[in-house]
């Protein structure tokens, strides 16, 4: 039951945050609205720990993979996804996503010894594929063809970062730190690195009180970030890296959805065998025991 719980939170709310990442741009930087979003989150998980009254503190010894883990997970991974959507829609940036399925494959035998089968290597070829139709139309009648083709880019390099991430989530979990303290220290250190990175760029320090940009982020901040990780390492530690990774498969379905519900995109038969590839692909990656 709480494996099923929490499949369905993580679909639905990672499925729909990517609508609301497009309200948070404008006068606050990328850099700061991630800073931001993991500085609450983190903020409202040490909070729990201390409602528990369990241990917020690690060995210092876990220190070097906890900054790994969010520097990939929460801060590299959000920078180079909120540069991607700058130029590709919501929903089309969801559909990328769902090739995370390939990439935990892939690094689970690089990192962990983990075989892969040949249908992984057949499920990349058709994901490419289904890539390609699903901008084709986007790319090529597109006026800034090359800022659409940047952003996919952006996009792709976000999952490879991201399934890194999920990586130091796995070394993390075989150490035994419990899910919600790794989330709050690694959560805090992504909300730091994105901060760094702001006054390194020479963003201006700036907070908006739009109420569009303050309910984007609080539902990023709690929603998206602080409950939904949490259920996604929890996913990790029981069935998993790459049978989680079958949740992505999903977010195109909702993303897509509510995308077409607010006019942002419009279906053509492209853009659907695309979709129709990549899922089918990613579905081929998974194991079927």
């Amino acid at each position: 039951m709480a494996i099923t719980l929490s499949y369905i939170l993580v679909v639905i709310i990672w499925g729909s945050s990517w609508i609301a990442i497009t309200y948070q741009y404008g006068v606050v930087s990328d850099e700061l609205s991630v800073s931001y979003r993991f500085f609450i989150a983190s903020l409202c998980l040490f909070l729990l720990n201390l409602i528990k009254k369990e241990r917020i503190g690690i060995d210092p010894a876990n220190y070097p993979m906890i900054i790994l883990s969010g520097g990939s997970m929460f801060c590299f991974n959000y920078l180079f996804t909120y540069y991607g959507m700058h130029s590709v829609v919501s929903g089309l940036a969801a559909v990328l996503f769902s090739l995370m399925v390939v990439c935990n494959a892939f690094f689970e035998r690089l990192f962990f010894g983990r075989m892969i089968e040949k249908r992984i290597i057949i499920a990349t070829i058709i994901g490419i594929i289904g890539l390609f139709l699903i901008f084709f139309l986007e790319i090529k009648n597109q006026i800034n063809a090359e800022d659409t083709f940047i952003g996919i880019i952006w996009l792709l390099i976000a999952v490879i970062i991201s399934s890194l991430g999920n990586m130091t989530a796995i070394v993390n979990i075989n150490r035994g730190i419990p899910i919600i303290t790794a989330n709050a220290h690694a959560m805090l250190w992504g909300s730091i690195i994105s901060f760094l990175l702001a006054l390194i760029l020479n963003k201006p320090i700036v907070f908006s009180s739009n109420p569009s940009y303050v309910i984007s982020l609080l539902f990023l901040s709690v929603a998206a970030s602080a409950i939904t990780f949490g259920c996604y390492l929890m996913l990790i530690k029981e069935i998993g890296s790459t049978r989680t990774a079958y949740t992505t498969l999903l977010f195109p379905v909702v993303a897509l959805s509510i995308s077409t519900i607010i006019g942002e995109y419009a279906w053509t038969i492209y853009s659907f065998t695309g979709v129709l590839l990549i899922l089918f692909g990613t579905w081929l990656a998974l194991p079927k025991k």
